[in-house]
């Protein structure tokens, strides 16, 4: 039977990565794009994420074209920069909405699809400004947001542990994509993490070894 899964964001620089790379290894692709680009090899919905009820009837709906769906990467989110003095309550509402809510109305609405079905694997991506103060003394709003998605993830595992239910996360370093050359253009982009990369590490979660990884956290930063 041929394997199904979610990813979310489909259309970002991470986001074609991955798709690519699960469309290439022979999964059945299902994606979320607000503007639902067309394609041939995955099916992709326009969803606003942000959206709780839009995102259930999304969930049910590819859960009922796909009974044995049992894996989602959860790709939406974006940035903004911050320190302490900036980031207020709009601040911290705009990266609270499209950074965990995002995942967090997916979760919700796999998660009795998961458990009725005998398990399922959830991948999220952290960030460091999640992990490291340091790193977040910059970009706080963001970093509180991404932090918020290590605890879900950490809730999903103890919740899951007994159902076949796991969450994993992926924390990046800054990765190698035009607007990130742009912004940065006397950066070392040697030193960056690829999408590709991303893709490969996510990839490896679903494989015949990464299914025995238990309440993973891979730190994809290269050399950054």
């Amino acid at each position: 039977m041929q394997k199904s899964i979610l990813i979310t964001g489909a259309s970002g620089n991470l986001g074609h990565a991955v798709l690519q790379k699960f469309v290439n290894e022979g999964f059945k692709v299902y994606g979320t794009d607000r503007s639902a680009s067309p394609r041939t090899d995955a099916e992709i919905g326009a969803v606003d994420l942000t959206d709780e009820q839009a995102t259930q009837a999304y969930i049910e709906d590819i859960c009922t074209k796909s009974p044995n769906l049992n894996a989602a990467v959860l790709l939406v989110g974006g940035y903004a920069p911050g320190g302490l003095k900036a980031a207020d309550g709009a601040a911290l509402q705009q990266m609270y909405k499209l950074n965990f809510e995002t995942a967090y109305f997916v979760v919700h609405a796999l998660l009795p699809h998961f458990e009725a079905n005998g398990g399922g694997h959830f991948v999220l991506i952290g960030s460091r400004a999640a992990l490291d103060a340091q790193a977040a003394l910059y970009n706080v709003a963001y970093g509180l947001s991404k932090s918020l998605l290590i605890a879900l993830a950490n809730i999903i595992n103890a919740y899951g542990k007994d159902k076949g239910i796991r969450a994993s996360v992926i924390v990046p370093s800054t990765i190698d994509t035009p607007p990130n050359r742009e912004a940065m253009p006397d950066a070392d982009f040697e030193k960056w993490t690829t999408p590709e990369a991303i893709a490969d590490s996510i990839h490896y979660l679903f494989t015949e070894s990464g299914q025995h990884l238990r309440e993973t956290v891979l730190k994809i930063y290269n050399e950054a």
